[in-house]
């Protein structure tokens, strides 16, 4: 590999990593949904952050991301997340 495709490589990297991250990067889709604030979700539920973790499948570390706003809930997550901050007792029925 030459030197321009290896750094062509780098850059695609890099931009994919800031594209994960939720930053702006020239040709991906801007995101019109707010992004939820998964802090407030979990605090208006009454939950610590390792059992929410645990209730909603998502790694502890993911779940601190998410609410110190360094990455951002996709799928079927931010769909769950949804239905917990409409109604933060449904997370209840993910105990049993």
């Amino acid at each position: 590999m030459d030197k321009q495709h290896f750094d062509q490589l780098v850059k695609g990297v890099k931009e994919m990593k800031r594209h994960i991250a939720g930053k702006t990067v020239r040709g991906a889709i801007a995101e019109e949904l707010p992004t939820p604030d998964v802090r407030v979700i979990r605090e208006a539920a009454h939950i610590s952050q390792s059992q929410f973790a645990k209730l909603i499948g998502v790694n502890l570390r993911t779940l601190q991301n998410w609410e110190q706003h360094r990455t951002r809930p996709t799928g079927p997550a931010r769909a769950l997340l949804k239905i917990v901050a409409s109604n933060p007792k449904a997370i209840e029925a993910l105990h049993s």
